[in-house]
C-alpha cells in the first residue's frame, strides 16, 4: 500500500499555519479584548496541533488506515488526543494561567468532562481542517500524476499501432517490387521511387507527430494508390473532397490500413476493382468513407489483417468515446465510415 508522502512543499505549509494562527490571534484577542493572552494561548495551542496533526497523517494513517485497520486507528487517535489534552492542560497551568480554561464563565478543574470534550472538540476540529486540505492537494497531486502517466501509457501505446501499420505496409510494398522484379517490368524504378516518397513521409515528416494535415494524409494515400496501380491492372479509385479541408489534421496513417485492406481483400479475383473515397463535413466532424467491390465466393476466405483493428484501437486511445466507426456490407460492396471531431490539436 503506497503511503502519504510529505510532498506539498515546506513553505506551504508555513503559509498554512501562519495565517491560520494570526486569525485565531485576531479573533480571539477582539472576542476577549486581551491580545496578549490570545498570542501565549495560540501559541501554546499550535505547539501542540501541529505535531498532533502531521503525526496523525504521517503515521497514523499510513500505517492503519490505508491498511484497513480502523479500530487500531480509533484507538490510537484517542490515546493521542489524551496525551494532547494533558500537555495542553499542564502547560497551560504553569505557563498562562492557574484557571486552565480561562475562556470559560467559571473556574474549571483539570480532567472535569466539559474541559476534555471541549479541548477534544478543539483538536478534532483542527485535525479535520488541516488533514482534508492536505490530503486533497495530496490527491490533485496524484491525480496529476496518475494523468501524466495514462498520457505517457498512451503515447507509447499509439506509437506501438503506429509502427505496426508501418512495416506491415512496407512488406506489402516489397512483396509487390519483388513480383515486378521477377517479371522483369520497366516499372521497378516507378516502385522504388514512388516507394522511397513513402518512407520518407513516414520516417521523417510524421515522426513522433500526434496529427498531420489532412491533405498530406491524402497525397500519401495518392501515392500509395500509384504504386497497387503498378500491380493492379484493372483498378478504378477516386478520392473526392466534398468538403474544405485546408485546415484540418488528422491523426498520421489512420486511413492507410483501410485503403491497403481495400486492395488487399476487394482485389481478390475481382476483375476490376472500384475503390471510391470520401472526405466530407458532418456537423463539425470530419467524415471518412471508403467503398470497394468484392467477389462473393462462398466459403469466403481471407486472411484477418490488422487495419480496422489498429484503426478502432487508435480511434480509442485518441478520441476516448467521441468517435464513430461503422462497417457495412452492400450487395457487392464493403463500405467503412469514420466520424471524429475536428477540434485537435497537435
Amino acid at each position: 500500500m503506497k503511503k502519504i508522502s510529505f510532498e506539498i512543499k515546506l513553505i506551504n505549509h508555513v503559509w498554512f499555519w501562519g495565517i491560520w494562527f494570526f486569525l485565531n490571534f485576531l479573533r480571539w484577542g477582539a472576542y476577549f479584548n486581551d491580545y496578549k493572552y490570545s498570542f501565549k494561548s495560540n501559541l501554546l495551542e499550535y505547539a501542540l496541533h501541529i505535531p498532533f496533526v502531521y503525526f496523525n497523517l504521517l503515521v497514523l494513517i499510513p500505517r492503519y488506515v490505508l491498511k484497513s485497520k480502523y479500530i487500531k486507528y480509533t484507538i490510537s487517535l484517542l490515546a493521542s488526543l489524551a496525551v494532547v489534552y494533558l500537555l495542553k492542560t499542564v502547560m497551560t497551568y504553569y505557563i498562562i494561567s492557574k484557571n486552565i480554561w480561562p475562556e470559560a464563565n467559571r473556574d474549571y478543574r483539570p480532567f472535569e468532562i466539559n474541559h476534555i470534550v471541549a479541548v477534544t472538540i478543539g483538536e478534532i476540529y483542527v485535525l479535520a481542517i488541516a488533514s482534508s486540505i492536505y490530503l486533497m492537494l495530496t490527491w490533485l497531486r496524484e491525480r496529476d500524476r496518475n494523468k501524466a502517466i495514462m498520457e505517457n501509457q498512451n503515447k507509447i501505446k499509439l506509437k506501438y499501432l503506429k509502427n505496426q501499420i508501418q512495416p506491415h505496409f512496407f512488406f506489402n510494398t516489397l512483396n509487390n517490387l519483388y513480383a515486378l522484379s521477377l517479371e522483369s517490368s520497366d516499372k521497378v524504378p516507378d516502385v522504388i521511387i514512388k516507394l522511397s516518397n513513402l518512407m520518407e513521409y513516414v520516417l521523417y515528416d510524421i515522426n513522433d507527430t500526434k496529427f498531420v494535415p489532412l491533405i498530406k494524409e491524402i497525397d500519401y494515400m495518392q501515392n500509395y494508390v500509384e504504386i497497387e496501380k503498378l500491380r493492379f491492372e484493372n483498378v478504378e479509385v477516386a478520392i473526392n473532397l466534398e468538403s474544405d479541408i485546408d485546415n484540418i489534421k488528422v491523426p498520421p496513417l489512420l486511413f492507410i490500413s483501410l485503403l491497403e485492406n481495400a486492395f488487399k481483400h476487394g482485389g481478390a479475383n475481382n476483375e476490376k476493382l472500384k475503390i471510391k473515397i470520401n472526405f466530407r463535413i458532418v456537423n463539425s466532424s470530419l467524415e471518412f468513407e471508403i467503398i470497394n467491390n468484392f467477389v462473393i465466393s462462398p466459403p469466403l476466405k481471407t486472411k484477418k489483417g490488422i487495419g480496422l483493428s489498429n484503426t478502432k484501437k487508435r480511434l480509442k486511445l485518441i478520441y476516448k468515446n467521441n468517435f464513430i466507426i461503422n462497417q457495412m456490407i452492400k450487395f457487392n460492396f464493403y463500405i467503412i465510415k469514420i466520424q471524429i471531431p475536428l477540434d485537435n490539436e497537435d
